[in-house]
């Protein structure tokens, strides 16, 4: 929609663009949305994944900062929420986001935690079962799994040695999403984004677990567009101002 906030958004590890696709068509009428395909899966399969939290959000902020013309926002669920909060660092000696979205995704800390630290595909793959972001009958096949893995191992590579290095703080609403029943992620624990943000902070507690935005597709959409764009009109009036 012409002159709607434009929203970017950042899968899960192992995700592709389309994990989140219904997301981005439930938000299409009041959001420009705009989804991250990371390299290794769907049309990107052939180019090699980056395994290295920090390397593919340098490489996001550059995209990101060559689609920008106004006010923006950034959400990222899981992983994503890592990546989004460190776009959001390197582009806000530019032109930062107006508002931050974080889902299924606690505050970061300086030393990666147990559920990012996983060593073998063995691993990998009983953890991406319990949180149910990949279809079952993908890890059963033996050919469907060896074309996820590589994908899979990259991203909890780079998650699973992501720690937070200490800097100013951001100056963006943050706008934090997270299931009551999440098993990888307290409330507590997604509550403590607060601290990493001098604007006020909101955090929405759904039922469910990791994925909870599937259960929750109308609420979830409700509190996204909200946060966009009330931020981004506030930027609007800021830069005018």
């Amino acid at each position: 929609m012409a002159g709607a906030p434009r929203l970017f958004c950042f899968p899960h590890a192992g995700g592709a663009a389309s994990s989140l696709r219904s997301l981005a068509l439930s938000l299409a009428p009041t959001l420009d949305v705009l989804v991250a395909q990371y390299p290794g899966r769907q049309d990107r399969r052939l180019e090699e994944p980056v395994d290295d939290l920090d390397r593919l959000a340098d490489a996001l902020a550059v995209e990101v900062s060559g689609q920008i013309d106004g006010p923006y926002a950034l959400f990222g669920h899981s992983m994503g929420a890592a990546l989004a909060y460190e776009v959001a660092r390197r582009l806000a000696p530019r032109r930062g986001p107006a508002a931050l979205i974080l889902s299924g995704r606690g505050a970061p800390r300086p030393e990666p935690g147990r559920h990012d630290r996983l060593r073998t595909d063995d691993d990998i793959v009983r953890a991406v079962s319990a949180l149910g972001g990949t279809t079952p009958e993908v890890l059963r096949d033996p050919e469907l799994r060896e074309m996820v893995m590589p994908a899979l191992r990259a991203d909890y590579r780079a998650i699973g040695s992501y720690g937070w290095k200490p800097g100013p703080p951001s100056t963006v609403p943050f706008t934090v999403l997270i299931g009551d029943s999440d098993p990888v992620v307290t409330v507590e624990q997604a509550q403590r984004w607060a601290e990493f943000t001098t604007a006020d902070t909101r955090t929405q507690v759904f039922s469910g677990g990791h994925f909870f935005l599937d259960a929750h597709l109308a609420e979830v959409s409700e509190a996204v567009a909200a946060a966009c764009v009330t931020a981004c009109a506030s930027g609007v009036a800021t830069a005018r101002g």
